[in-house]
């Protein structure tokens, strides 16, 4: 009997409840964090620099640097570059940020460096999507990947050595005006919208801190009331978040990995009556080329001769039927019994989809 191999992702076949606290699955509208980013340089690197005759930027950039240093280049001066590198700078602004905080940032090449490793980033501004200044990026390159060289063209790379990063590399100079001390409710938006989940937070806070608290905006959102003063406001969320939430169960859900044969098959995934058949057919082709020898000071040539030999195997044809509102465990039971291949039970449930036999969707990746 071939083996089947399904990975279940289920909680369990019985249903149970999982308890989560309301900060894991929902968010606070407003409180989010802001994406910064940036150009600049990157200087002390041990010739793997940019190429100045392909990336001409980084040559210009360099100049106006130099300028804003009091130092003017010739006209006509060509610069060599090969240990400087014009890289672009990005970094997440948690929120609440205030000015003096350092957050970490990522430093990836823009021109041709074949690596970054022992660079140095020079000042960089890093602007929001507002265009102005909210962080000030500098430091020494931490790089994780490195890579080789030989003088006949051999090379070999490990990981990525033109990205580095520099944690606690940038200065936040401007803090980002958050809507939380505004207003007298906030809103708490779901991670993954659910009627049945947005219900139960609206009935837990309710039920803690009296009725008309929460109130339900949408599937995906809840309205709470909240104190004026921030303070109270602080402590007041301390509590909302930590309450412990009951989320509705996903819809019932197939998906199909057809590259690897993994099918993970959800909790709620039900079969209505349906009677399923099962066999295979097997074609078997033995090549085994007969070899014919002329004798010695013949005149005759060696010639192959092709000898084919086909087995046809007929496998046993066996049906089993889904009784109404049949469970996973038993869909997988009943394919087990019947020896099905992965491949075999990817071709059931599309058929049984096809026939309105299965309450899921079918999702093949």
């Amino acid at each position: 009997m071939r083996a089947l191999i399904i990975m279940l992702c289920l909680f369990l076949a019985a249903p149970m409840a999982y308890a989560e606290r309301l900060k894991d699955i929902a968010s606070i509208a407003g409180v989010r964090s802001n994406q910064l980013i940036g150009y600049g340089l990157v200087v002390g690197l041990d010739g793997s620099g940019d190429q100045t005759s392909q990336t001409p930027f980084t040559a210009q950039t360099f100049n106006n640097m130099l300028t804003q240093f009091g130092i003017t280049v010739p006209p006509g001066t060509r610069i060599q570059t090969k240990n400087v590198a014009a890289v672009a700078v990005h970094a997440d602004l948690p929120p609440f940020s205030r000015p003096g905080q350092t957050i970490d940032i990522t430093v990836s090449s823009l021109g041709n460096a074949k690596s970054l490793r022992g660079g140095s980033l020079l000042m960089s501004p890093l602007k929001g999507i507002d265009g102005q200044v909210y962080a000030i990026a500098q430091g020494n390159l931490v790089v994780g990947g490195f890579g080789a060289e030989g003088a006949d063209g051999s090379r070999i790379t490990v990981n990525v050595p033109s990205v580095g990063r520099i944690p606690g590399g940038a200065t936040v100079e401007r803090a980002v005006t958050s809507p939380f001390a505004s207003g007298d409710s906030l809103t708490f938006n779901l991670n993954r919208p659910d009627f049945t989940t947005a219900k139960r937070v609206v009935d837990q806070i309710n039920d803690t801190f009296g009725p008309g608290v929460a109130q339900a905006l949408d599937g995906g959102s809840i309205r709470v009331r909240a104190p004026l003063d921030p303070n109270q406001r602080v402590d007041y969320l301390s509590m909302v978040e930590n309450l412990q939430i009951e989320q509705g169960n996903a819809a019932a859900k197939v998906i199909i990995n057809s590259r690897t044969g993994t099918i993970v098959i959800g909790q709620d995934v039900r079969v209505q009556p349906a009677a399923v058949t099962h066999g295979g057919l097997t074609v078997t082709i033995t090549e085994n080329p007969q070899v014919s020898q002329p004798n010695a000071f013949s005149a005759g040539q060696t010639v192959v001769t092709p000898s084919s030999q086909i087995n046809i195997e007929e496998g046993d044809s066996r049906m089993f039927v889904f009784n109404p509102g049949v469970s996973l465990d038993e869909i997988v039971r009943a394919v087990n019994q019947v020896g099905a291949a992965p491949g075999d039970l990817m071709a059931i449930l599309e058929a049984l989809k096809q026939a309105g036999a299965l309450n899921a969707d079918l999702v093949i990746i």
